[in-house]
């Protein structure tokens, strides 16, 4: 068996994406399409919240996959601390942006559905200031790579960001367990059934979950491979300039 290390030649990494790139783009594509129509249309509407809990088929897994998304490129992160393969350093670089779009996606569709909940917009409750916190850190690990010129100083610096950030990533998903005051409700998921929502909006929003996981997997997926041919253009062109 061969070790997983052989995906940090980025050429295997680049081969071995291409083969799955299609099937996960296809099962990102059928399982939103599946969970966001079921959801919004098959559904009834709540008891207490109306029609606006059918926004919780956007919010909670882009939600969730923009705290695991920071979670991903922290992982990706230590790999580049510790054993300085480079797809890892790029494969966290390329997750941001992703990552960006999913806590953006998450803090409006939170604010559209707590401003008829809770009568406001905004409230600084544990789980919304820290989500916010999280999205200023995915901002400031953008810039940090943007304003680097070398590659592997811009690697070292955003790891050491994304270990700091991981702090506020992992409040966001436990900020309702640590404080029980705030607006915010508890976990929409759970492994006990009595907290899960009910059986009629959890099912579409598995496979609404499902879309946006295998949607993030394969925008990493193909972004990583961007990264890599960009990063071997400027090392051409830096080359072609020492021998001229």
């Amino acid at each position: 068996m061969s070790s997983i290390w052989v995906y940090a030649n980025p050429k295997k990494f680049i081969d071995t994406t291409d083969r799955f790139l299609p099937w996960v783009s296809v099962l990102a594509v059928v399982c939103l399409v599946i969970g966001l129509i079921w959801g919004f249309f098959f559904t009834p509407d709540d008891y207490r919240q109306g029609s606006t809990v059918k926004i919780i088929y956007l919010h909670v897994p882009s939600a969730l996959m923009a705290i695991n998304a920071w979670l991903m490129m922290l992982v990706a992160s230590l790999i580049w601390i510790v054993r300085r393969h480079h797809v890892s350093a790029l494969a966290a670089r390329a997750a941001a942006p992703v990552g960006v779009v999913m806590t953006l996606i998450a803090l409006a569709t939170g604010a559209i559905w707590g401003q008829p909940m809770w009568g406001t917009w905004w409230a600084w409750d544990p789980r919304l200031t820290s989500f916010l916190i999280l999205f200023l850190f995915y901002l400031g690990y953008i810039a940090l790579w943007e304003a680097i010129e070398d590659d592997d100083t811009a690697a070292d610096l955003t790891s050491i960001l994304c270990l700091v950030g991981s702090v506020f990533a992992l409040l966001s998903r436990y900020a309702v367990n640590f404080w029980n005051q705030g607006l915010h409700q508890g976990a929409s998921l759970s492994l006990d059934k009595e907290e899960n929502v009910a059986d009629v909006f959890y099912h579409p929003l598995l496979f609404s979950i499902a879309g946006f996981v295998f949607l993030f997997i394969a925008l990493v997926f193909l972004r990583t491979q961007t990264e890599i041919r960009a990063r071997r253009m400027r090392a051409l062109i830096v080359r072609d300039r020492m021998k001229d």
